[in-house]
């Protein structure tokens, strides 16, 4: 009975979506953390941590309802439009949990490829960046011995094995297409009429454009000059521009809809997840040693504010009404709900020992690792 009625549920959540995306409902009784309902009338969001399963939880009164395990590794996610799949990169299995959100099971499960990390979604298809060369930690100093010797590990496999985005239709599980992209690739994003997909390459430092119907790549952006370590991305939302965070360059990079670089914006320390606000007037980046969120105004690129977060937070999300960010801080094991506007605090959610890493609004909501925003 529990379980019919949590499909119902799911039913009238995707209604209510596609009726207003800011309408809120009652919330439903909560589930076990063992074992979760399906999503409630009012939406809920998905948290997904690196040692541990998905966390569920409610967008009524930011509670636990409940887990979905995909196995150890847990980071990029992305939903269908329609809210009825989600996608998880999966780090330990090299593959994609595909998640059934009317009973919160994994249905299937796709190949990807070795160290699957971010993840896309458009229509069906899931864009999953993996990358067979990822160090992680801090850039070695310029010049010395650990530098010249990463580089020649590189080049020795640069021709060999480079990092892929595969493209996974998420009805079937099935790898439709695999895009040649860096070395260690790490963001993505499509453009605004979903011909290209542009690519952060965090070891080759550059942003690559592809086109996704031949995989030819069509131009390379060289990051050196500005900032070591491109990482975020992510589009405008009237698709003209293109925010690139530059990691160890502690700057976000604007490219403009011809991917040519229109500004550079510096920021805190260790910028990583970004995102613009709907309306596309502020730009809002989670700062990794900085331990805070800027927000930038996007046309005139001042500083507005800070919010201070917790340690290493990777990716954050807007909720549907615009007024909370919910943010993912792996390193202090706890999520974090903000108000947008003031920073104030308004709930912290542990997940002990996780390392939380990514969000995911159910309805979809916009944020660092949300698809159309």
């Amino acid at each position: 009975m529990a379980l019919k009625m949590g499909v119902l549920a799911l039913g009238m959540a995707v209604a209510l979506a596609a009726c207003s995306k800011n309408e809120e409902a009652t919330a439903p009784e909560a589930a076990t953390p063992e074992v979760a309902e399906a999503a409630a009338p009012q939406g809920v969001f998905y948290i997904t941590n690196q040692k541990g399963p998905v966390s569920i939880y409610s967008l009524s009164d930011y509670s636990k309802i409940g887990e979905i395990d995909v196995g150890e590794g847990g980071r990029g996610v992305g939903i269908t439009d329609d809210g009825q799949l989600l996608a998880v990169a999966v780090q330990a299995t090299d593959d994609m949990a595909i998640i059934d959100l009317a009973t919160s099971k994994v249905i299937r499960r796709a190949p990807v490829g070795e160290n699957p990390e971010y993840i896309r979604v458009q229509g069906d298809l899931a864009y999953a960046a993996f990358e067979p060369l990822a160090e992680g930690g801090p850039p070695p100093k310029p010049g010395s011995a650990e530098a010249k010797a990463l580089e020649e590990k590189r080049e020795g496999i640069r021709d060999e094995l480079p990092a892929q985005v595969a493209i996974i239709n998420l009805k079937t599980g099935e790898k439709v297409k695999q895009v040649t992209a860096g070395v260690e690739t790490e963001g993505l994003e499509l453009s605004a009429d979903g011909k290209h997909l542009i690519v952060t390459n965090e070891a080759d430092e550059n942003v690559t454009v592809h086109d996704i119907e031949s995989g030819e790549l069509i131009k390379t952006i060289d990051t050196r000059e500005m900032g070591i370590r491109p990482r975020g991305i992510k589009r405008s939302p009237d698709g003209s521009k293109f925010a690139v965070t530059l990691e160890y360059g502690n700057k976000i990079v604007i490219l403009d809809k011809e991917y040519n670089v229109a500004a550079e914006i510096p920021t805190g320390e260790v910028p990583y997840g970004i995102t613009y606000n709907r309306d596309g007037s502020e730009i809002y980046v989670a700062l990794a040693r900085g331990k805070a969120i800027q927000v930038f105004d996007a046309n005139s690129y001042e500083l507005k504010r800070e919010m201070p977060v917790g340690e290493r937070c990777w990716h954050f999300s807007f909720t549907p009404d615009d007024k909370h960010l919910v943010v993912a801080c792996g390193r202090s094991h706890n999520v974090l709900v903000l108000d947008a506007q003031t920073g104030d605090l308004i709930k912290e959610l542990a997940e002990p020992d996780r390392m939380p890493w990514g969000v995911m609004m159910n309805p979809k909501s916009v944020g660092s690792l949300d698809s159309p925003l």
